[in-house]
C-alpha cells in the first residue's frame, strides 16, 4: 500500500484528540451492493472508513476509544473461514486486523451484539454520522437501549450523539505528502489514457471504443476502476454536462468531451480534455477553446494560500463573459453581464471541487458564512466550460453544438499550486500536433 500503517495510525490519533472527552466513535464499512439477482458490484471500501484503517474487507465496524486502557482502535471484522475463501477470497480475519491493519483488538463481528454494547457504556457521546445507513442506524440505537434497559442497576448510556464528519472530513481535506504522491500518480496515468484516446480517435468510431482505450489505461497502469462515470460525449452530446450513454458515432468535424479519471488506492483523479475527432479544430471551435483554456489558466493563477476558494471562479466568470461579449454572444455591458449571471446560458457550473478519496471530495467550502481560505494541502479541480446548445437559436448556426470543458486537478502549494494533471495535452497546438502524429503513425 502506498499509505503506510503509521499514517493511518496518526489520522486515528488526530480525530481521537479533536473528541469530547469520554467519547466513543462507530464507523461502519461500506456495504456489498447487489447488482442482479446473486451477482454484486465490485466492492469499494467507504472513504471515511478507508481514510482511518486502509480496512478493505466489507462486514467490518471500526470503533474508536480515546483513552481506553486496553487499546484505543478496535475493529470487528469477519472471521477466517475456510470454504468461504475459497468461493469468495482472502479474508483477515481479527488476528490479521490486528498484525496488518494496527487494530488493538479485534473481534469476529458475528459477536458485536455481545461485545459492542460493553464499549459503549460508560461513554458520555458517541460519535456516528447517523442517517447514512438506515439498517445500521438501527443497530446503533439496538446497542444504546440495550444499555438504557440496564439504568436501574448502574449502566450508564451516552447522553449525546455527535456527527463525526464535520473533524473527519476537515482531516481529509489537507491531503499530506503521502496523499499526494498518490494523487501525482493517479493524475499521471489518467492524462496518459487522455492522451491515448486523442491517438486513438477516429471518425467512425464509437464514442464507447473511446471509452474502453480510457479503461484499458487505467487498468493497465494499476487504476483497475475509473473513479466516476466516464463521459465521452461527441457532436450534440458535449454539451450534455453528465452525458454518459457514450454510445454515439464520432463524426468528421465534430469535437469530443472527455471527462474522465482513473482511481488508484481509493484517491481519484478528475481530468477533462475536449479535442477535434478528426484532430483539426474549425475556426468557431478554436476561438471558444481558446476562451475556454484563457479562462482555466486565469483562474489556475488564482490559486494560491490566501487567496478564497470562490476567486478562480470569480475570475474564470469575468474571462468568458468577456469573451463571449466579444464574439456577440452576448450583448450589454460587461459588469452588467456578471451581476446577471448571463453568462450562464453557456457557462452553467461552478469552476470546480475538492478533489481526493471522493471525486467529488468532502470538506466545507464556506467558514462561518465566508467563502474558505485556500491553504497548503487542498486540492480541488479546474474545470470552466463554454456550451452552446444546438437548439439555441439566439445565436449564430455556426456556433451550435459546440461544447467545450477543460479541467485539470491542482493542490494548493506553499508557493501557489502544482498542476497534477499537466501531462494531459491541451493547447491547440499540442493537441493537434499529437493527433497530426498518431495519423501519421
Amino acid at each position: 500500500m502506498r499509505i503506510s500503517k503509521q499514517e493511518f495510525s496518526r489520522r486515528r490519533k488526530a480525530l481521537m484528540a479533536l473528541m469530547e472527552p469520554n467519547s466513543i466513535a462507530i464507523l461502519p464499512a461500506a456495504p456489498e451492493r447487489i447488482r442482479n439477482r446473486d451477482t454484486e458490484y465490485p466492492y469499494r471500501q467507504d472513504s471515511d472508513f478507508f481514510y482511518l484503517s486502509g480496512f478493505p474487507e466489507a462486514g467490518a465496524v471500526l470503533v474508536l476509544l480515546p483513552q481506553r486502557q486496553h487499546g484505543e482502535y478496535v475493529l470487528f471484522c469477519r472471521e477466517k473461514d475456510r470454504h468461504k475463501e475459497i468461493w469468495d477470497g482472502h479474508r483477515s480475519g481479527p488476528e490479521g486486523a490486528c498484525r496488518r491493519f494496527g487494530a488493538d483488538d479485534a473481534f469476529p463481528v458475528d459477536d458485536i451484539d455481545d461485545i459492542l454494547p460493553g464499549l459503549i457504556e460508560g461513554r458520555e457521546r458517541l460519535y456516528y454520522a447517523m442517517g447514512r445507513d438506515s439498517a445500521f442506524d438501527q443497530r446503533v440505537m439496538t446497542w444504546v437501549n440495550t444499555i438504557r434497559a440496564q439504568v436501574s442497576s448502574g449502566a450508564m448510556p451516552p447522553g449525546e450523539f455527535l456527527d463525526l464528519d464535520h473533524f473527519l472530513h476537515d482531516m481529509r481535506l489537507y491531503k499530506s505528502a503521502a496523499e499526494l504522491r498518490v494523487m501525482r500518480e493517479v493524475a499521471a496515468l489518467s492524462a496518459a489514457a487522455h492522451r491515448r484516446a486523442m491517438q486513438a480517435c477516429r471518425a467512425g468510431m464509437y464514442e464507447y471504443q473511446l471509452e474502453a482505450e480510457l479503461h484499458h489505461e487505467f487498468a493497465m497502469a494499476g487504476a483497475r476502476y475509473p473513479a466516476y462515470n466516464t463521459i465521452v460525449g461527441s457532436g450534440n452530446n458535449s454539451c450534455v454536462l453528465h452525458y454518459v450513454d457514450n454510445s454515439a458515432r464520432l463524426r468528421d468535424g465534430d469535437l469530443v468531451l472527455i471527462d474522465a479519471g482513473g482511481e488508484l488506492e481509493h484517491y481519484a483523479a478528475d481530468i477533462t480534455r475536449t479535442f477535434p475527432v478528426n484532430g483539426k479544430f474549425t475556426r468557431e471551435q478554436r476561438t471558444l477553446y481558446e476562451l475556454c483554456l484563457r479562462a482555466q489558466q486565469a483562474a489556475i493563477a488564482a490559486i494560491k494560500p490566501g487567496n478564497h476558494w470562490n476567486l478562480p471562479h470569480e475570475v474564470s466568470v469575468r474571462v468568458i463573459t468577456e469573451g463571449l461579449l466579444q464574439l456577440g454572444l452576448l450583448k450589454g455591458e460587461l459588469p452588467a453581464l456578471i451581476e446577471a449571471q448571463a453568462y450562464r446560458d453557456f457557462y452553467m457550473h461552478r469552476i470546480g471541487h475538492w478533489l481526493g478519496m471522493d471525486v467529488h471530495d468532502v470538506g466545507d467550502y464556506k467558514v462561518g458564512g465566508q467563502w474558505r481560505v485556500l491553504e497548503p494541502g487542498m486540492c480541488m479541480t479546474v474545470e470552466p466550460g463554454i456550451y452552446i446548445s444546438p437548439d439555441n437559436d439566439k445565436v449564430a448556426k455556426k456556433w451550435r453544438g459546440i461544447g467545450i470543458r477543460i479541467e485539470d486537478d491542482v493542490a494548493v502549494t506553499r508557493q501557489g499550486c502544482e498542476v497534477l494533471s499537466a501531462a494531459a495535452p491541451k493547447t491547440v497546438a499540442d493537441i493537434e500536433a499529437l493527433m497530426a502524429a498518431s495519423a501519421a503513425a
